[in-house]
């Protein structure tokens, strides 16, 4: 199973961003999907989470401005980024807990990161 993560980039204070998370592989069912950030100096922070029922989580600096959801192309979930903060750079990294189709069990997997960078 691979995580493909996509979307960061640069963009300005007040911006948007768009970022993708897209799993492949093995794959019976994808049980959830997060996203997680690190910034220099900062502890990996918690994001966003979203189940297959399409229950969300955030963490409290992002709440009322990003949004979590599922994919129109199967077993991927978007991150819709909205009024960027400078605060808010850093590596975006997405994991997901999958059922293996090969063994039906379920394994927890990470992403490799996308760089979000919010000038001032």
């Amino acid at each position: 199973v691979q995580l493909q993560a996509s979307g960061g980039g640069l963009v300005q204070a007040g911006g948007t961003l768009r970022l993708s998370c897209a799993a492949s592989g093995s794959i019976a069912n994808v049980n959830s999907m997060g996203w997680y950030r690190q910034s220099p100096g900062k502890e990996r922070e918690l994001v966003a989470t979203i189940t297959t029922s399409g229950h969300t989580s955030y963490g409290n600096s992002v709440k009322g401005r990003f949004a979590l959801s599922w994919g129109s192309a199967k077993n991927t979930a978007l991150l819709q980024m909205n009024s960027l903060r400078p605060e808010d750079s850093g590596v975006y990294e997405c994991n997901a807990v999958v059922v293996d189709s090969k063994t039906f069990r379920d394994k927890f997997y990470w992403g490799q990161g996308t760089q979000v960078t919010v000038s001032s």
